[in-house]
């Protein structure tokens, strides 16, 4: 059980200081190089990682409540796992999940209360709407919207193919390719690579099967 608590905390703790820091720094939809292929853009996600979504506010409110009962799932099977000796090729891989879904579920659920600012719903037009200027880390309860009602905070960018087709080319002449267009953070990477890890060593992670 240490192991999982250590790799938890260490994943939280880089995930959500790295969102903090841009979401107190960075204007939306600000970009700047980092290196050669690596940006850091600060976008806002109401819904799921890489920035897809869906449903608005009541999407929003399905996706927080599944999360939440990943967790609480995850939680009983990690206690299933450590009684019957599982090993670490899946308990480091399911620990990174885990560590992700809890990275994700906290933006959602209390960054709406702890910022003066953040995108919001407009139920009138069915849209979320963007903001302006760097937000601040406000009182308890005091933020920008209420509870379940905050973003996921996203700025990881790779666009490792960032070109504008000649108009001259038949068929896609004067489109903007780009690779990899979608933005995430440290949380989306965790669950990302421990699903990675978990298919790679599946037959040592299941030696006998999946049994939940």
């Amino acid at each position: 059980m240490k192991k999982i608590a250590l790799i938890t905390f260490i994943i939280l703790l880089i995930d959500q200081v790295s969102k903090f820091y841009i979401k107190t720094n960075f204007n939306l939809g600000e970009s700047v190089d980092v290196l050669p292929g690596f940006k850091l853009t600060f976008v806002e996600n109401p819904g799921m990682a890489y920035g897809f979504h869906f449903g608005g506010l009541l999407g929003k409110y399905f996706l927080v409540l599944v999360r939440i009962f990943l967790i609480g799932g995850m939680v009983y099977l990690f206690n299933k796992w450590l009684k019957e000796g599982a090993s670490n090729y899946l308990l480091i891989p399911m620990s990174m999940i885990f560590a992700g879904a809890i990275g994700n579920l906290i933006d959602g659920m209390f960054y709406g209360m702890i910022f003066d600012s953040g995108t919001v719903y407009d139920e009138s037009i069915e849209r979320w709407i963007d903001y302006g200027g760097i937000s601040k880390v406000v009182e308890f309860g005091s933020g920008y919207s209420t509870f379940m009602k905050g973003c996921v905070v996203d700025m990881l960018h790779f666009p490792l193919v960032d070109w504008y087709v000649p108009e001259n080319w038949p068929l896609i002449g004067g489109k903007h390719l780009e690779f990899f267009k979608y933005i995430f953070n440290v949380a989306d990477s965790a669950i990302t690579a421990g699903a990675v890890l978990l298919l790679i060593f599946r037959k040592k992670a299941f030696p006998h099967g999946l049994d939940f």
